[in-house]
């Protein structure tokens, strides 16, 4: 060693956009984090996202009406659906999510979902973090 301390960069998040979390942070308010969508080229839902070692964690907003394009993604995702409701295609099947209840996508699932009741949807997503947030759309 030459005694002098070497300068590391932060890891940067795996998500374009979302903030991802520094050595000694370990209290994160979503309304001041980065706001960006869920899935820029096949869903219309935002929020923020933040990003650790092994996990992304996003509380995002599904705007009433809206509907998702058929996607999946390579790590396996659990939403947390705390106000509206929300309707997913998990392959082929419909199911209905209301306010306290938790849906599964498992890894390379594809599905999508809308939000029918005229009210916007907001939920609290988990996923690992061996892929970003954002999954891969369906191409027909």
């Amino acid at each position: 060693m030459n005694g002098i301390a070497e300068h590391k960069e932060p890891p940067q998040a795996r998500t374009p956009g979302a903030y991802r979390a520094q050595p000694g942070e370990y209290v994160f308010n979503f309304s001041k984090v980065n706001q960006i969508l869920g899935g820029p080229d096949y869903s219309p839902v935002f929020g923020g996202c933040v990003e650790g070692d092994r996990m992304i964690v996003a509380l995002m907003t599904a705007p009433a009406g809206k509907q998702s394009e058929p996607h999946s993604h390579p790590n396996e995702q659990w939403i947390f659906v705390l106000e509206g409701v929300m309707e997913i295609l998990v392959e082929g099947q419909r199911h209905t999510a209301h306010p306290g209840e938790l849906i599964y996508i498992p890894a390379n699932t594809v599905h999508c979902g809308c939000t029918p009741s005229g009210k916007d949807a907001k939920f609290f997503t988990v996923k690992d973090a061996s892929h970003s947030l954002h999954g891969i759309k369906v191409r027909p």
